[in-house]
């Protein structure tokens, strides 16, 4: 909670406001010019797809006759709006990763860690290969789920549950890359799995929450050609804040793992001695009284001890 709190605050940084528009620039430019030529084609072809299907036909049948015809005009733009949001949040959580991630894991860095040492256990070489086996995995596990999305309790969990994790291979990565070691990041990642992955199920279930706009009603889906880099924006801001959250988390459990394994040595105080220049003069002993012997007589003389 306290790196979720830290996370927020800092995408209110001019700086990461600023970051989190150059993958506006790039995914949501191409997301409006596929949308703008490809989206009645898409439709088109969704359509002719859902009526080729023989055991469907029935059912798409009754669904268009007790909504009036309805059910056939939302049915295309909703299957195609469906495909194109996961394909957007991967391509918005890659785009963070590759603009975002190591400025925003220097920022906190800088800010918060300024003495913990970088032993660059990671490069982008091994980001960028990470990158791409876990993205094209996530891709293949949203392709073998898809026909469990006509349950409707699993459409709502597998999707997030996918790219969730996928944000927590990625952004863990970004966030340890720079300053532990490869041990130090394999150690982390294994003593901080239930976190870091509820970390990324949060964040895959708040990526998918700009999906509800055009979920709200039939309305908005013929106007997602315009408001597609309005979603790419969102989720933009989702994963900032992700990246964010990742790397306050990490760093400070990289910073507790080197804390725990070489702790600070002190050593034991001195034992105090007393000043002894200062003790208090002692006190002087009175002299003792001289002993007044007998004076000797004749009859008694001094006899003397051996």
């Amino acid at each position: 909670m306290n790196a979720f709190w830290r996370a927020a605050a800092y995408c209110l940084h001019p700086r990461v406001i600023v970051l989190s528009l150059l993958p506006v620039l790039v995914a949501g430019a191409a997301a409006f010019g596929l949308a703008w030529f490809f989206w009645e084609p898409a439709i088109d072809a969704v359509r002719l797809w859902l009526d080729g299907i023989a055991w469907l036909s029935p059912l798409t049948g009754w669904f268009n006759e007790i909504s009036g015809g309805r059910f056939r005009s939302v049915i295309g733009p909703l299957v195609v709006v469906a495909l194109s949001i996961p394909v957007l949040l991967i391509a918005s959580l890659l785009l963070v990763s590759v603009f975002m991630s190591s400025a925003i894991v220097d920022l906190v860095a800088r800010r918060r860690f300024p003495e913990l040492a970088r032993k660059r256990g990671g490069n982008w070489l091994g980001s960028l290969a990470g990158s791409l086996f876990h993205t094209l995995l996530a891709l293949l596990m949203l392709v073998a789920s898809l026909p469990l999305w006509l349950i409707p309790p699993l459409a709502l969990v597998l999707p997030p549950l996918i790219w969730g994790w996928l944000a927590m291979r990625l952004m863990s990565y970004d966030a340890l890359a720079d300053h532990a070691s490869r041990e130090e990041r394999v150690l982390l990642m294994h003593e901080h799995r239930l976190p870091l992955l509820a970390i990324g199920l949060i964040t895959g279930y708040l990526g998918a929450a700009p999906s509800l706009i055009w979920a709200t009603g039939a309305m908005a889906l013929p106007m997602m050609p315009l408001l597609l880099p309005g979603f790419v924006w969102l989720y933009t801001l989702v994963f900032a804040f992700a990246s964010a959250w990742f790397a306050h988390y990490a760093l400070a459990a990289l910073a507790e793992l080197r804390a725990r394994s070489f702790p600070e040595i002190v050593p034991p105080p001195a034992p105090v001695q007393p000043a002894r220049d200062n003790l208090p003069p002692l006190p002087a002993l009175a002299a003792d009284p001289p002993i007044a012997l007998p004076p000797a007589s004749p009859a008694n003389p001094p006899t003397s001890t051996p």
